[in-house]
């Protein structure tokens, strides 16, 4: 109940009655990474890594989940898509059915977009299609540690279920449909079983970060809780706790690479 009334008194004004599944909700959101300093400073650095993380070589680069953000500033020629239609968005598509040629893309991006894929052993089968012998996808998502759990289950809009059993769920909605969760069940909880079943995959990195920042600025359903002048300061902090990471990020980026040759077992 206190959890509850704390979401609904933070949340930001511009989106706290609308539908998360209605467009305009996506557009609006758009608008307020642009008018929030500090989480803008924070997406530029998402987009920043991503571009920087990208592979070599020809090939398009393509991102799901285009809607609310501006990646295409960072990478020239990105291929921006959604699920739903929204201004600058170039394809509309569902990431279990991708209208690529096999082995055609160089990779494939996205952030806070893989926990609500409701069937995501679709989306690894399709991308292991449409990517390139060394490919990669590369994504930023919500990450399980000790101090996560806390804040994901009182202040987060999206569903959190790091217990469940299954990689799937119901799917209500586009966007309202979620598991936040999912993408540390994958990668460390259930990570062998990742790579037994999708050995077209190596996991090159599953990198813990951002324990903080995306908290003080509100993100994109909450109101400020820091002054965008403080984003310096609090990634200073970030950094001197490196070492904690492992108990109190709240994303990861992730990069899995199309392997060259399926491995023989």
């Amino acid at each position: 109940m206190a959890a509850s009334f704390l979401r609904r008194l933070l949340a930001h004004p511009l989106t706290a009655s609308l539908n998360l599944d209605d467009p305009a909700t996506t557009q609006l959101r758009r608008q307020i990474i642009a008018s929030k300093p500090f989480l803008r400073a924070i997406y530029d650095e998402w987009y920043t890594l991503l571009a920087s993380s990208l592979p070599p070589g020809p090939g398009e680069v393509l991102e799901l989940g285009s809607g609310a953000g501006y990646c295409a500033r960072f990478i020239p020629g990105l291929i921006t898509s959604d699920v739903v239609s929204c201004p600058g968005v170039r394809l509309l598509l569902n990431a279990a059915q991708l209208p690529f040629a096999s082995n055609s893309l160089r990779a494939i991006v996205m952030t806070n977009v893989l926990h609500h894929f409701p069937q995501v052993r679709c989306f690894f089968a399709e991308a292991a299609r449409c990517l390139k012998p060394g490919g990669k996808i590369l994504m930023i998502e919500p990450w399980v540690t000790p101090w996560s759990r806390f804040v994901y289950a009182r202040l987060h809009h999206e569903p959190f279920q790091p217990g469940v059993p299954e990689w799937s769920f119901p799917s209500s909605g586009p966007l309202s449909g979620a598991n936040a969760a999912l993408p540390w069940i994958i990668f460390q909880r259930d990570r062998a079983k990742f790579s037994a079943e999708f050995p077209q995959y190596s996991i090159e990195q599953v990198r813990p970060f951002l324990p903080f920042r995306y908290l003080a600025s509100g993100g994109v359903g909450l109101r400020s809780l820091m002054p965008g002048f403080t984003h310096a300061a609090w990634a200073g902090l970030e950094r001197a706790l490196q070492s904690q990471m492992h108990r109190i990020a709240m994303f990861a980026f992730i990069s899995l690479q199309r392997n060259l040759t399926l491995p023989r077992f």
